[in-house]
């Protein structure tokens, strides 16, 4: 833990890392997307979801397969997919207190979109702690893990990588980061495609919980 005593960027995934319950948020945002495609291809529901699957697989994200085979328009599908409900989410005074500490930079990374990003970081009560938001629209909807937006985010908030650590639950996109000199760390889950590639050399640590995480570096801080 000593090496991340003097890191003075901490960047975030959203889904899956800023809360826990990556079912209860994407589970619906996967639901509306299915709904989403079935009616823009006039496909079943069950084409859609395959469809859906094999694209996401495919071009890490399903939006991307999209675009590239469908002309979708990219700014419809990312409002309609994330128009989910989110009263189930709690505040999180523990994570806040934990990022309240935290005198670092800290930036939330995700291939959702902007609007999705502040309504998780709203309802979770920390949206006003972070000093940047880099979504799939500032690197023309191209999705991690290409390195493409590893690299416009470090020059959109003139990250030094050295000095940075990016905190993922999908291992595969921690590789990027590691390549340009970032310290990795990946959120233990279950989920197959989080898991996947999970025992890498490009992953640093791996970590049971964001909050306790963060208490162990303020501490060392």
């Amino acid at each position: 833990m000593k090496e991340f005593k003097k890191i003075k960027n901490f960047i975030f995934d959203c889904d899956g890392v800023l809360y826990d319950d990556l079912e209860g948020v994407f589970g619906q945002v996967s639901k509306r997307m299915t709904q989403y495609i079935s009616e823009k291809l006039n496909l079943n529901l069950r084409e859609a979801k395959e469809l859906q699957t094999n694209y996401f697989h495919k071009y890490n994200t399903s939006l991307n397969g999209l675009m590239i085979h469908h002309d979708i328009d990219p700014q419809e599908f990312l409002k309609y997919v994330h128009d989910i409900n989110l009263d189930f989410l709690q505040k999180d005074k523990i994570l806040r207190k934990e990022l309240l500490k935290l005198k670092s930079k800290k930036f939330v990374f995700t291939n959702g979109s902007h609007d999705h990003a502040s309504n998780i970081t709203k309802t979770l009560g920390i949206e006003d702690l972070f000093d940047g938001f880099f979504d799939i629209t500032d690197c023309n909807f191209i999705p991690k893990p290409s390195i493409e937006p590893y690299k416009k985010l470090i020059s959109k908030f003139n990250i030094n990588p050295s000095e940075t650590v990016f905190i993922e639950d999908i291992a595969i996109n921690l590789e990027p980061a590691k390549k340009l000199g970032m310290k990795t760390v990946w959120l233990k889950n279950n989920e197959y495609w989080g898991k996947k590639d999970s025992d890498k050399k490009f992953i640093d640590l791996k970590i049971e919980n964001l909050s306790s995480f963060l208490k162990e570096i303020n501490i060392l801080k």
